[in-house]
């Protein structure tokens, strides 16, 4: 893609991701579905963090661009920086793991997971816009361009520090409610959830080491990917 292509690109998906965060409030206005927002609202669901998650890195992406024009640089640093950092540590394999996961337990046991009751509020082509169409959108930002990893035990230390705050609110709501934002947690003892979040860790870790591999096999290493960039 041209820098012109790829600007319009960020900012279509951006515009994408902003509309599906604009349908969760109107989905929570419904009397009938309000009780799915109850102990937590929305955000208690990984799924919708995740929306908020691609919406700022495409409004950074976006920026990017705009800024290489304006400057007539391949790269502004500091941007591009934080770009690259947010694209790498959690876009990519929050969106990979949110994927996996719910199609993984979908599969196996909706009721795990997703509810079939839910069914006639989610309507098909938001559960794809939502937990599917998510995966291949940053397949496609890998291929567009190359990305700069940090060191994989800062990168990892981010991711973990990500998911430590999910679960230890996911916790919380459930201290404080006893209710769980996901019914699988519910019928789970405590030594099965110490597994259950253990295995989910490790996932979300093969999540963002795909995305470095794949970011690797198209661009090279980092020494490669400064040439591209110059």
């Amino acid at each position: 893609m041209t820098g012109s292509s790829t600007c319009i690109y960020h900012f279509l998906v951006m515009s994408w991701y902003i509309f599906l965060n604009y349908d969760i409030p109107v989905l929570g206005e419904d009397p009938q579905n309000s009780e799915i927002f109850l102990n937590g609202g929305p955000w208690k669901y990984l799924t919708f963090i995740n929306m908020l998650l691609q919406v700022i890195f495409y409004g950074v992406a976006c920026l990017e661009d705009v800024l290489k024009r304006i400057e007539r640089k391949k790269s502004i640093t500091f941007v591009t920086a934080f770009r690259d950092l947010l694209f790498t540590t959690l876009a990519f394999p929050v969106s990979t793991f949110v994927f996996v996961t719910f199609w993984i337990l979908f599969f196996y046991d909706q009721e795990l997971l997703f509810p079939k009751d839910l069914d006639d509020v989610f309507p098909k082509w938001y559960l794809h816009a939502t937990h599917t169409i998510v995966f291949p959108l940053s397949l496609i930002e890998v291929i567009l361009g190359p990305y700069s990893y940090p060191l994989k035990k800062i990168g990892l230390s981010i991711l973990t520090a990500f998911g430590i705050a999910y679960l230890s609110r996911v916790l919380w709501i459930y201290s404080e409610t006893g209710t769980w934002a996901y019914p699988v947690f519910g019928k789970l003892s405590p030594a099965g959830l110490a597994v259950f979040f253990s295995l989910i860790y490790l996932l979300a870790a093969g999540s963002y080491l795909l995305g470095e591999k794949l970011n690797h096999w198209k661009w090279g290493d980092k020494k490669q990917l400064r040439e591209k960039r110059n």
